[in-house]
């Protein structure tokens, strides 16, 4: 990668820089250990091999309602000869013939349709009911999984969800990349004399630990150059990841980027994105780490978290929305940003929180992104607006709900 730090008056484009991240992420990974977690532990683990079907799923063709299963080229009436339970390994079919078959059971293999109970009429032993096609509740053999089909890419983030495939493969244990192991530090001299609480450590120790990685909080720091290099390498050697909160701006103590700088190479510095453009990200190579330098201000920390760098966590910078009428309008002010807003949902409608109609009144008409980034209120929002120009009151959004950037 080269070099791609904003200068004075530019701004990098949030969505470029969630690429460089990922980018990143595969870097890292490349780096990491292995280990074999069983598949009730998978969820937030990244998948470290692909993985191949062994064989085909289902093995057999299964019948999915109760009823009687035969050939659908035979004509009725059928002869009725067994009973065949999920446990069983049905005799084959000869012409003429059929079964009464429970849900989950298998067919024998000159069976292909399953017929109803409630559709059947038995007389004597004798099967009638209405033509069927072949495939009628039946679950074909291999329908679901061909043998040697790839299934899982390596560099997966898996789910809950996934047992289900791969206990079906047969499979009880996966292997998978160790959890990255990342370190937050909090500058400010402010908050390293006790004189302000802290806010962003938790939320982005939260953050990291959603995502399925390690974290600890190694406190804070003043804002003294030395001071903050100084710690920003020991953390860097002994964690591989760091994450530091304020520092990032141009003012005259906001020693965290030019540290950056110094340290390693800084990939972007601020984001044309409100409230959070002052992130940065760096790649440290003598000490083979990696920095996300977040700004201060808690809700644009948490905006620009979640959007810049949670691609480097897990992998992942989709942003599924829900559709929603909003209530009222909003400017978004200076052009060439992307505005994140807050909103609430309520019924199919979307307030923005924070605008002069909501419960917490920061602006009128015009979306104020600064001191809405400090207003931690805003953060009982359900979800936000992504927006480069003003929406109208009435106008249908797309809102990315938290849940989907947190998790």
């Amino acid at each position: 990668m080269t070099d791609s730090s904003s200068t004075d008056g530019e701004f990098f484009g949030w969505e470029a820089a969630a690429t460089i991240v990922r980018e990143l992420r595969e870097e890292r990974l490349k780096k990491t250990e292995t280990e074999r977690v069983p598949i009730d532990r998978l969820h937030g683990r990244t998948l470290a091999e692909p993985i191949d079907a062994p064989a085909s799923i289902p093995p057999h063709s299964y019948a999915t309602m109760d009823g009687f299963a035969f050939d659908a080229s035979e004509e009725y009436p059928l002869r009725v000869v067994d009973d065949v339970f999920p446990e069983d390994a049905p005799e084959d079919l000869e012409s003429g013939q059929a079964v009464r078959i429970a849900t989950g059971a298998p067919l024998p293999d000159s069976a292909n349709a399953v017929l109803k109970r409630e559709d059947a009429t038995v007389e004597d032993g004798r099967l009638s009911g209405p033509d069927l096609e072949p495939g009628t509740y039946v679950y074909e053999r291999g329908s679901n999984v061909a043998e040697g089909e790839r299934l899982f890419e390596a560099g997966e983030r898996l789910s809950p969800k996934d047992a289900l495939l791969l206990g079906d493969l047969g499979i009880d244990e996966v292997a998978v990349r160790r959890p990255f192991d990342v370190a937050t530090l909090a500058t400010g001299t402010e908050l390293h004399e006790g004189r302000r609480r802290d806010l962003d450590s938790p939320m982005l120790a939260g953050l990291v630990r959603s995502w399925g990685h390690d974290v600890t909080h190694e406190g804070t720091v003043p804002d003294e150059y030395d001071r903050v290099a100084d710690e920003i390498v020991a953390l860097a050697a002994e964690y591989g990841v760091v994450v530091t909160t304020g520092g990032t701006s141009v003012g005259k103590k906001d020693h965290v980027v030019r540290a950056l700088q110094d340290l390693g190479e800084v990939l972007f510095h601020r984001v044309a994105l409100r409230p959070g453009k002052p992130i940065a990200v760096a790649r440290l190579d003598e000490h083979d780490a990696v920095v996300f330098a977040i700004p201060g201000k808690p809700v644009g920390a948490h905006a620009v978290t979640t959007l810049v760098a949670r691609p480097f966590f897990t992998g992942d910078a989709s942003l599924p929305t829900v559709s929603a009428t909003l209530a009222v309008e909003v400017g978004i002010g200076a052009a060439g940003f992307t505005y994140a807003i807050p909103v609430t949902l309520d019924d199919g409608g979307a307030m923005p929180l924070g605008h002069a109609d909501s419960p917490l009144a920061v602006y009128e008409a015009t979306y104020d992104s600064s001191v809405l980034s400090s207003s931690t209120r805003a953060t009982r929002a359900d979800g936000f607006v992504l927006t480069e120009r003003d929406v109208s009151a009435g106008e249908t959004v797309a809102v990315v709900p938290y849940r989907v950037v947190e998790g």
